[in-house]
């Protein structure tokens, strides 16, 4: 009976930006959809915060992308910039280890995007379901601040 008043999670934007397409992302990969559906960020700040409440799932020893559970199962995984893994971590700080559970909102990653933008395709923040959920964009091509709700409807 308690189930049936359970809240659903509100997802939450990482990072102020111009909210796009997955299939505007300048990566194959990502575009086609290959990892899952998703949605794409372009930063306007250089911190990335957890869009859900959960546990970090995964954290590349390159800085670039974490991998997230939320507490009601979604799967999502940010990757920060295009072709970014060839900097080795270079202008990434990471503020999360694996295993750390997360609020809405904690500081993930920073990145040094004047730093890196020059070396790299883009520097889009790329989220993905990686679990099979779809995404419909609701503010599609529009600026979002950090910590935006209702930026994305996420489907089964």
């Amino acid at each position: 009976m308690l189930g049936l008043f359970k809240k659903k999670a509100t997802f939450i934007s990482p990072v102020a930006g111009k909210l796009k397409e997955l299939e505007a992302v300048e990566d194959e990969a990502f575009a086609s959809k290959a990892m899952g559906d998703g949605f794409a960020i372009e930063p306007i700040q250089n911190e990335i915060h957890s869009p859900i409440e959960g546990v970090v799932e995964f954290a590349f020893p390159t800085k670039h992308a974490i991998g997230l559970k939320s507490s009601d199962g979604a799967e999502i995984l940010i990757h920060v910039g295009v072709d970014t893994v060839s900097l080795n971590g270079e202008g990434f700080t990471l503020h999360v280890e694996q295993g750390q559970k997360v609020k809405q909102g904690d500081l993930l990653i920073t990145a040094d995007f004047q730093a890196i933008k020059a070396k790299v395709p883009s520097t889009d923040v790329i989220v993905v379901f990686t679990n099979g959920k779809s995404c419909t964009l609701l503010k599609h091509g529009q600026q979002v601040e950090k910590g935006a709700i209702e930026i994305i409807e996420i489907g089964k």
